[in-house]
């Protein structure tokens, strides 16, 4: 399984949708933030896609709808062996949204006992 199975060709994110609340106290007892690479999702325009390490070895990424992201913040940008960037984002996604975790695994077979889930 090859380490980069991020999104490709996914257009980016506009973060000058979001503005910035007047009350940040506020905002931190109603939201929690999640850090990453935001891209639009490749098929559902109401959905977005956050790569918390978009060149990192755990290709993982989460899933929010745009209504449940409240405020979102540029962060400084990343940049890889290559010289290629991407834009780092913090969203402020409403507590008791429902959010998606994607994290691809190896299917391999599980000894009695030492998995998740039961048999």
């Amino acid at each position: 399984m090859e380490g980069k199975e991020v999104p490709q060709r996914v257009e980016r994110f506009e973060l000058e949708a979001y503005k910035k609340p007047g009350d940040l106290k506020e905002l931190r007892k109603t939201h929690m933030p999640f850090t990453g690479a935001p891209y639009k999702h490749p098929y559902d325009p109401k959905k977005v896609v956050l790569v918390p390490d978009p060149y990192g070895s755990l290709p993982f990424y989460y899933e929010f709808r745009n209504r449940d992201i409240s405020f979102a913040e540029e962060l400084p940008s990343i940049v890889n062996l290559d010289g290629e960037t991407v834009k780092m984002a913090r969203l402020w996604v409403k507590k008791m949204s429902l959010g998606l975790l994607c994290s691809p695994f190896v299917v391999e077979e599980v000894a009695q006992g030492k998995g998740t889930f039961p048999r």
